[in-house]
């Protein structure tokens, strides 16, 4: 029997696992392949929501969703692969354990990057893995059934990217749920000189409004110095009381990527071809935020949801195709959007790669819950059928839009 072994459980690796497992029903391939899908959990995270006060349905059983389609999986924290000898060094709750693959296909995704700073490693929090997020969720929790103190109602936020600034947005809500009221501070720092600077020029003026909307403080072109338990240092002198510093300063490729030997891009991702193979690397397959694919004729996949789905399922669909040496699909994509949820005052929603604005508030919010809450979780019916479905190597069209822009 051939083996099939899917590394990494996000949204770009689920989806190879069942793409892969429908192309192998398809075909009849039942009894010759075994895919094997390996995670370091035994769940399937929802990581664009970790920044939301309810965390309750972002974390979804593995088996719930695997066992129905006979796609078998263990848990075990990949230390190191071996593309030469198609081999990959686990560790696991058993010990040391070495996988043989006949095709891979890498989905290990990405990490927040931490630099060496001063007690950033001790004190601060971030929203990267669904651990990380149940440990901000109750450290939120203790401070508010704490007496008030320097710091406790002060949140910094530490990156105005995307993620940064859904953190912020959304902070004075949480802080509610966990029973912090009063006079609140949450505060932004960012070496840039302007907020969301990466997202586009057409987009800032609706980022600033909604932040300053919810009184989020900004910290523009610092950078940081020191953490500690009782607050941050900024590199221009100031020290803010906060006993929650929160990091979200930018994404990197799994460090597993540097097992293979090629070009990376800036973000340590491996180049893939449109049908998600590796270069050079035959029976080696790549998809979501480990992988960089040009899938319009221009424009590299960016580090979402919105590229790691697709490419996981045509992935998927393409590792079965390439072990029986059948034809591939290659993917292409030609539309993208953003939708960046800015917590009370709504949302927002652009489209194309200039990222022209289209829609705001509660019109863009409305659509971002359709995301969330909808459109990238998988059917949880634990029917064969609907797992089937939603695997099949196609792109769905655009989310669905709500009114006109609010100016």
């Amino acid at each position: 029997m051939a083996r099939i072994v899917v590394l990494g459980a996000g949204f770009a690796g689920l989806w190879a696992a069942i793409g892969a497992a429908r192309k192998r029903d398809e075909i009849g391939a039942g009894s010759d392949i075994e895919i094997h899908l390996v995670d370091r959990n035994p769940y399937h995270n929802i990581r664009v929501r970790n920044y939301e006060a309810d965390l309750s349905e972002v974390a979804l059983p593995l088996a719930q969703l695997l066992d129905p389609i006979g796609i078998t999986h263990g848990i075990g924290e990949v230390e190191a692969i071996d593309p030469a000898r198609r081999q990959i060094s686990l560790v696991t709750s058993g010990g040391d354990e070495t996988l043989a693959y006949d095709r891979l296909v890498l989905a290990l995704g990405s990490e927040v990057m931490r630099p060496d700073i001063p007690g950033l490693a001790d004190h601060a929090f971030d929203v990267d893995t669904y651990a990380a997020a149940l440990r901000l969720e109750n450290h939120l929790a203790a401070l508010g059934r704490s007496a008030p103190s320097p710091g406790r109602s002060t949140i910094a936020v530490v990156g105005a990217g995307f993620t940064g600034i859904e953190v912020a947005a959304e902070m004075p809500d949480r802080l509610g749920h966990a029973g912090i009221t009063g006079s609140r501070r949450i505060i932004l720092v960012d070496p840039n000189p302007a907020v969301g600077a990466t997202i586009g020029a057409h987009a800032r003026p609706v980022i600033e409004t909604a932040l300053a909307s919810l009184d989020v403080e900004t910290r523009l072109g610092v950078r940081v110095g020191s953490v500690e338990a009782a607050g941050i240092h900024l590199n221009s002198g100031e020290f803010i009381p906060a006993q929650t510093v929160i990091w979200c300063a930018g994404m990197r490729a799994s460090r597993l990527a540097a097992s293979f030997p090629g070009a990376r891009d800036r973000l340590g991702r491996l180049l893939v071809d449109p049908f998600m193979r590796v270069a050079d690397l035959p029976g080696v397959f790549a998809a979501g935020d480990v992988a960089s694919s040009v899938v319009d004729g221009l424009h590299p996949t960016v580090m979402s949801c919105q590229f790691a789905r697709p490419m996981g399922r045509f992935a998927g669909h393409n590792v079965v195709a390439d072990l029986l040496g059948q034809p591939m699909l290659p993917l292409r994509i030609d539309w993208y959007v953003t939708v960046l949820d800015l917590g009370g005052w709504g949302a927002l929603y652009t489209e194309g790669w200039d990222r022209e604005v289209r829609s705001t508030g509660a019109a863009a919010k409305a659509t971002k819950e359709t995301i969330n809450r909808k459109r990238i979780y998988p059917p949880l019916t634990g029917s064969k059928g609907d797992l089937f479905g939603a695997a099949a190597p196609t792109v769905q069209a655009p989310p669905p839009t709500y009114g006109a822009p609010r100016r």
